[in-house]
């Protein structure tokens, strides 16, 4: 075994995922904390970004495209010490998220309207939503490089550095908020364009940042022929790996945006309870989203190096794990849910909507665990059309038509909406469990070898 297979395939889960577990807090209590500095400000306003967010982050899946792809693709070479064909494969997710972020900021700018249009939002809700997104929408391009090099650095057990621009970046977010909606340091209260223009500026941090900490660590220089010549076959590569596995993603935001249109029937406050239970239920998935990023890249690094039982062996031990967890936390969280609801608002109306839901997420987490856990296994060990058909039949035949049934329908509301996303959640995770232990991506490993 070489010096560079013992570095990235000998690298512990714990090293790789305690930056990740608190990167991802980070990212997720920007939210939190975004949230909860808007209810100060207005309910309207917090449903408003609630709903522009959702627009935002399938721009975000998109440029996710190649940077799932970079993740398994350069960490599957490192774990084979295919040092160079790794290096390449980062330069080349660049340049793809270097187009595709243009030209996502652009749609994002120009048609931020008609996109909100599909929600039947009106009045202030939809005047605080279309500023969110056309303003942040600037900025897209700048999101999508970010992820490129974040998938870079992350491939090569760099987590840490990400770990620490996102502390930062997030200090100088919650700052921006403050300044906008508090109007600290003599400074005039701008509302949500204020908050939406602070955004901006901590993606250019970002940015910059990560380009230092490539060139840091990598020595990784990125060039003008990076984005104007981009190596044909990466780029197959990347999108062969990356749009199955970003498709599971994207089906699933879209079929968020249908059902938020059927939380929008049911009134105002159910779409601002929606977004308070989204901020909580956070908490309760947090861990198993850093676990199984972590054992994600651990699972391309074994798969490269034909460490196969070691791969399977890693997704179980890790699914045990996150399951545990996240039912603990899940129900902690219902159990003190009404002290945590009054920090976010005092309207009573959305309180009692809420709390039920709270509870509904007890049933939720441990399906979700098995779901993220496996499914993120599976891309790793190259089964990417598996975890897209799954979702897209489970999604849409499940969760969207039994939102519409139990939330409008039988009149349930909000609690309908979460029950019918947890049954789905079950079923996808039930369906990557026994995929999982069938081994039948191993099987197709085993016959492209043989007829090579």
């Amino acid at each position: 075994m070489t010096i560079e297979n013992n570095k990235y395939r000998n690298q512990s889960l714990f090293s790789i995922t305690w930056p990740l577990f608190i990167e991802i807090s980070l990212h997720m209590s920007m939210g939190i904390a975004a949230t909860l500095i808007l209810s100060g400000y207005a309910d309207n306003a917090v449903a408003g970004v609630g709903v522009a967010n959702q627009i935002i982050n399938i721009f975000i899946l998109v440029f996710n495209v190649s940077a799932i792809g970079a993740t398994i693709l350069v960490g599957q070479n490192l774990g084979a010490n295919r040092i160079k064909e790794a290096r390449r494969l980062a330069r080349s997710a660049f340049g793809i998220n270097f187009w595709v972020g243009l030209i996502m900021t652009i749609v994002a700018v120009a048609f931020g309207g008609l996109f909100l249009q599909f929600y039947g939002l009106s009045g202030e809700v939809y005047d605080y939503a279309y500023t969110f997104l056309t303003v942040t929408g600037m900025s897209l391009f700048l999101e999508a490089i970010a992820l490129a090099l974040s998938a870079v650095l992350r491939s090569y057990g760099h987590t840490r550095e990400t770990m620490f621009v996102t502390v930062i970046m997030n200090v100088i977010s919650i700052i921006g908020y403050f300044i906008a909606i508090k109007g600290l340091f003599g400074f005039p209260v701008t509302g949500v364009i204020g908050v939406s223009y602070s955004i901006i500026v901590a993606r250019v941090f970002l940015v910059v940042a990560l380009f230092y900490f490539v060139y840091k660590r990598l020595a990784l220089k990125f060039h003008l022929k990076d984005i104007i010549k981009i190596n044909k076959q990466d780029v197959k590569g990347l999108l062969t790996i990356g749009i199955p596995s970003a498709g599971e993603n994207l089906s699933y935001q879209f079929s968020q945006v249908v059902i938020t249109s059927f939380v929008a029937m049911t009134g105002d406050a159910a779409l601002a309870a929606r977004v308070y239970i989204l901020n909580i239920s956070m908490v309760c998935f947090l861990f198993t989203m850093a676990i199984a990023q972590g054992t994600q890249l651990l699972v391309a690094r074994y798969m490269g190096g034909g460490e196969y039982d070691r791969a399977l062996k890693r997704g179980l031990k890790t699914l045990k794990i996150a399951v545990m967890v996240s039912a603990f936390a899940s129900l902690a969280v219902a159990l003190i849910g009404e002290p945590i609801l009054t920090v976010f608002t005092d309207n009573p109306s959305i309180i009692a909507i809420a709390l039920p839901v709270l509870w509904a997420i007890v049933f939720i987490e441990p399906g979700r665990a098995m779901n993220i856990v496996l499914m993120g296994s599976l891309k790793s060990v190259g089964d990417v059309q598996f975890p897209v058909v799954i979702g897209v039949i489970s999604m849409w035949g499940v969760a969207v038509l039994l939102s519409y049934y139990f939330g409008v329908a039988l009149g349930m509301g909000l609690l309908g909406v979460w029950l019918a996303q947890g049954l789905d959640e079950w079923l996808r995770g039930i369906f990557a469990w026994k995929r999982w232990n069938s081994q039948a991506w191993l099987k197709k490993i085993s016959m492209k070898k043989a007829r090579a």
